[in-house]
């Protein structure tokens, strides 16, 4: 980078310039152009194209009339035209090559309807601006407050202070048509200045607010893509992805854009495929197209009531569908099969004295319990448990023993022998605190 407040600094790390997107030098702006014909002299007699390109906060970019012919160059703070008042941004382009992105953004305005640059910003216009974009974070937290309080079904993404501090611009997505009347009310009432509400789409909102895709790189909408083209999933298909929402959709919730860049590569070479509909016949039956390769120019098919798949090459499925138009079968399709590379033989991991791989799927031992089921005494079986049962049901229904005193349980354990476990014929043993301490 250019910057030299971005240098790095004696601990290895990046100092960064800490101007969050206003950066003088233009190296750290969104949707930069590379003015390649600044150093390109004009022909003797011609004038400079009078009109500048502005960039304000994140992606937003207008022209502006240079009428008092001001020295500008790329990185300059600006004070320009606005209503009301003045605002504040950053010359990002120049020269002739303004004109060309005019006509690429269809720029229909006259150039002497542009709005016009006053001056070079002075010291007091930088300090107000730089206040005004200090404050916009705590002003949008406000007024998502505001709009969650009245119910609307809308968010608020982005928020923009005019350079002199006298109009806010609120940027919002909604997927349904808001009545914000009152919200705006309320906006002015709590913020004391003028109020502009915007909604731009998803696409839009992600190329303001920037991030870092998928692929690991920051997003192109907000790098260097400016117009949206339509993405559906045909494209998808066309280039055999897996429809799967969640990987074919950006931090926007759109379709990637970029499913558009190889869209025309996969479209010619679809051109020399026969169709997925596409039927061989053959003394075995007819055998139905299961899936292609584009870049092998294979295609699988499978014969009816058979498991396995027939490499064939597009040349050889196109002299097959020659040969049925001429009411000619062929004998079988493994004849015409492309041949599959060879697997080579793989050396066995113990060879080379390492750890198996699967050392970690082999099952975990059954744990010894008999020495904590010998303890245990033996439960008796159900039918002594139900002869019990009934037996205790007689005795307790008997009126000769109803006036007995209860008589204490025993377990029956194995050979036979009876053993007392309740509490009546342990003996315990009190402590006699006053005899240790006498010892």
């Amino acid at each position: 980078m250019a910057c030299t407040s971005c240098a790095t600094s004696d601990n290895s790390t990046p100092k960064g310039c800490q101007n969050h997107g206003s950066c003088a030098t233009g190296n750290c702006n969104k949707l930069t152009v590379f003015d390649w014909l600044a150093n390109v002299s004009l022909p003797s007699g011609q004038k400079p194209f009078d009109v500048v390109e502005i960039r304000f906060k994140n992606s937003r970019k207008e022209f502006y009339r240079n009428s008092e012919n001001l020295p500008l160059t790329a990185g300059q703070v600006v004070s320009v035209e606005s209503s009301p008042g003045h605002d504040v941004g950053v010359v990002s382009l120049t020269g002739e090559l303004v004109r060309v992105q005019m006509k690429k953004k269809n720029e229909k305005t006259p150039i002497d309807q542009l709005p016009k640059i006053y001056r070079i910003a002075n010291q007091k216009d930088i300090a107000v601006w730089q206040n005004c974009r200090e404050k916009e974070e705590t002003i949008k937290v406000r007024a998502r407050e505001h709009a969650i309080r009245q119910g609307l079904q809308m968010k608020i993404s982005d928020i923009e202070y005019q350079g002199d501090g006298s109009k806010i611009t609120f940027y919002y997505t909604s997927e349904t048509r808001i009545d914000f009347r009152m919200l705006i009310k309320d906006f002015a009432r709590d913020f004391q200045v003028r109020i502009e509400m915007k909604q731009i789409g998803f696409r839009q909102e992600a190329s303001r607010l920037g991030g870092i895709g998928s692929c690991g790189r920051e997003l192109c909408c907000s790098t260097w893509l400016t117009d949206f083209r339509t993405v559906n999933t045909n494209a998808a298909r066309y280039q055999q992805l897996s429809l799967n929402p969640l990987k074919l959709a950006g931090q926007c919730g759109k379709l990637k854009c970029c499913l558009n860049y190889e869209l025309d590569a996969y479209l010619d070479a679809l051109k020399d495929f026969p169709s997925l509909d596409t039927v061989l016949k053959s003394s075995k039956g007819k055998a139905v197209c299961q899936k292609q390769d584009i870049f092998k120019g294979i295609m699988w098919f499978s014969v009816e009531n058979q498991m396995e798949w027939v490499p064939l090459h597009v040349s050889e499925v196109k002299n097959i569908l020659a040969l049925n138009q001429k009411g000619e079968l062929v004998e079988q399709l493994e004849d015409f099969a492309v041949e599959t590379p060879k697997v080579e033989k793989v050396v066995e991991i113990s060879s080379m004295n390492q750890d198996s791989l699967t050392r970690f799927d082999r099952p975990k031992r059954p744990q010894n319990n008999n020495r904590s089921q010998n303890n245990r005494p033996n439960k008796p079986n159900d039918s002594s448990n139900q002869g019990n049962k009934s037996e205790n049901s007689a005795q307790r229904n008997n009126p000769a023993n109803q006036n007995k005193p209860p008589q204490p349980k025993n377990n029956s354990t194995v050979d036979g022998e009876k053993k007392n476990f309740s509490n009546q014929n342990r003996r315990f043993k009190p402590k006699n605190n006053n005899n240790d301490n006498k010892n």
